[in-house]
């Protein structure tokens, strides 16, 4: 059974795939050759049977110390034994002719016993590959993959695996490289590791040079700008909701989903992080992406895509695996991907609008594929759905996916209004209104002046914290503090919201079990504070959340305010993105706050 707690990892990436090192100097998760391929490495969900690398001393134990070095992905992870203190840098450079592992063992004082222990295990753990040597390098070769490790210490073949043994004395450098090729290619040529470290080192840098962030908290920003960086598949600028799949929403639980993939509805958010740092290019590769996976039938319009587009994303079930913890079932692929979500139509209108409001230049057939969405949008914003939060229940008139219908149309009216964009505007303009008028008289409690998770509901949403965001009502209409204030009185865990609880209305999701608080929506409410002018309790929150992260700046998906415990897939780009907007409005707050009115406004 996997041991390490989700939080125990650290991050590793070339911008095509993804490892997690945890804190016993094991990478237990690793996809190649791209983020969601077969797991090589995929301990994280069973144990060391399921493939790992580990280098660690011999006597084992947990690093006394690890960080990144400076704004980069390049790992430092340091030991101290009573034999000597000895350090491990780990990294992937960037994608050259092939994926890289770069490890390099470091004496800093004394002698250590050391061991590698490296079990190739590809698709998911499912097949052991035949190890043999060719010239100086090991190779683990199964079916079409391959793994090439080289290295100058002896080494060893074990349990279809390679070990070795050795003796690092202060000064000595001792280095591993790992390289994964198709199976039907020769051997790629060799990589100095020191030289990968500092290439790699470079390249962080170099993109970091970009950053225009000036406000509070730099630190958690950059860190954060950083990993979300890392979670961006650089080939096709699509982003990632997170590096893993099957990481436990509740402990022993079965919601268990692949995150591997790009959801429509982060793009708003997301472009408002990367344009309000300065990351201009990836917004702009983030937004053709975006055309190139929606364009075509607007009805058949997923609420997620693959790294490059792909339309099918199946999910199954991985028997042979265990789960972190216990946590069964282990799925690849994602089922959400066939719901019907009303609000993704919204929220790519949204992002599009935004994205010419920020500058990235307007196209014909982005307006052209906008007015398609339209077209659709106003024939079915009536359906029942599934809602943001992917139920598995039955579908609802979610109050947050009509507000979304909402949203499409009035960023369509101020196109044609304010930038000139042909369309039916009027026509527009009076759906909106009555799309409004409905949400306002169906979706809100007047006894407990609050909007509702669906229609008819009692149930509290945290995506109702949203509606002020995207312009629905203003930040100081008696609802939307009502609403802010009853998600703080019955949605929250030691300060911290839910997404909704999994039980209320006789069990709104359909699933079994429950989950941790959604750290997003932490984010989510931080801002709405500040809307409310609540500024320095929207200060506190902010605090608070940020110490949910790990020693190296990590973020799940989830929280359990019990144990302290990170649940759910990671890092979560979602709860990154929220990280960084938070800080932009709230360092903008010292500024932006009105002393007759006090209400910053959050949002584009």
């Amino acid at each position: 059974m996997a041991g390490s707690a989700i939080e125990d990892y650290a991050l590793l990436g070339d911008l095509q795939t993804a490892a997690l090192v945890g804190r016993d100097g094991s990478i237990d998760w690793l996809s190649l050759p791209r983020f969601d391929s077969p797991a090589c490495f995929a301990a994280l969900l069973h144990d060391e049977r399921a493939g790992r690398w580990l280098i660690a001393p011999a006597a084992g134990g947990s690093v006394a110390r690890r960080r990144y070095c400076g704004d980069s992905l390049v790992l430092e992870n340091e030991w101290r034994t009573p034999e000597g203190v000895v350090r491990v840098v780990d990294c992937m450079p960037p994608r050259g002719e092939a994926a890289d592992v770069v490890r390099l063992v470091e004496g800093v004082s004394g002698r250590v016993p050391m061991r590698m222990d490296l079990r190739p295990r590809f698709d998911y753990g499912h097949i052991v590959p035949w190890v043999s040597r060719r010239g100086e390098d090991l190779g683990a070769v199964a079916g079409p993959d391959a793994v090439w490790l080289r290295t100058p210490v002896r080494t060893d073949e074990a349990d279809r695996g390679i070990r070795a043994e050795f003796t690092v004395e202060a000064g000595r450098r001792v280095p591993f490289v790992l390289t994964y090729e198709a199976s039907h290619l020769p051997p790629p040529k060799p990589v100095d590791a020191e030289w990968a470290i500092a290439d790699t080192q470079r390249f962080w840098d170099s993109w970091m040079s970009g950053c225009s962030y000036d406000g509070d908290w730099p630190e958690a920003v950059r860190r954060a700008l950083v990993l979300l960086k890392a979670l961006t598949h650089g080939p096709t600028g699509g982003l990632l909701a997170a590096a893993t799949t099957s990481l436990p929403e509740q402990p022993g639980g079965p919601r268990n989903w692949d995150y591997r993939y790009c959801w429509l509805r982060d793009a708003t958010f997301t472009l408002q992080a990367l344009m309000g740092t300065g990351f201009i290019e990836e917004a702009w590769a983030w937004r053709e992406w975006l055309l190139r996976a929606v364009a075509g039938d607007p009805a058949d319009l997923q609420i997620m895509y693959a790294l490059d587009g792909t339309r099918r994303i199946p999910e199954q079930t991985l028997a042979w695996l265990s789960g972190h913890r216990g946590s069964v079932p282990v799925r690849v692929g994602n089922d959400a991907v066939g719901q019907h979500q009303l609000d993704v139509w919204g929220e790519v209108l949204d992002s599009l609008h935004l994205a010419r409001q920020i500058g990235i230049t307007p196209t014909e057939t982005a307006w052209n594929l906008q007015r398609a969405l339209l077209d659709y949008l106003e024939g079915h914003w009536q359906k029942p759905d599934n809602g943001l939060w992917e139920v598995r229940g039955p579908r609802r008139h979610f109050v947050h996916s009509k507000v979304m219908a909402w949203a499409g149309l009035d960023r369509a009216v101020h196109s044609v209004r304010e930038q000139g964009l042909p369309g039916p505007a009027d026509r527009w303009a009076a759906l909106r209104d009555r799309i409004h008028a409905e949400i306002c008289e169906r979706g809100y409690d007047p006894e407990r002046n609050t909007f509702t998770q669906f229609y008819g509901s009692r149930g509290l949403d945290a995506a109702l914290l949203l509606l002020p965001r995207v312009g629905f009502l203003p930040w100081h209409d008696p609802r939307v503090i009502g609403t802010v204030e009853a998600v703080q009185r019955e949605l929250c865990e030691g300060g911290f919201p839910w997404r909704y609880r999994p039980d209320a209305d006789g069990g709104v999701d359909g699933l079994p079990g429950t989950e941790g608080v959604f750290v997003p929506s932490g984010f989510w409410l931080a801002d709405a504070l500040l809307g409310l002018g609540r500024v320095q309790q929207a200060h506190e929150l902010f605090e608070r959340l940020l110490d949910l992260r790990n020693d190296v700046g990590l973020l799940s998906e989830e929280y359990d305010p019990a144990t302290g415990h990170h649940l759910g897939n990671t890092p979560q780009a979602f709860s990154l993105v929220g990280l960084v907007n938070t800080a932009r409005y709230l360092s903008g707050a010292r500024i932006a706050t009105s002393p007759a009115k006090g209400r910053p406004a959050p949002g584009p």
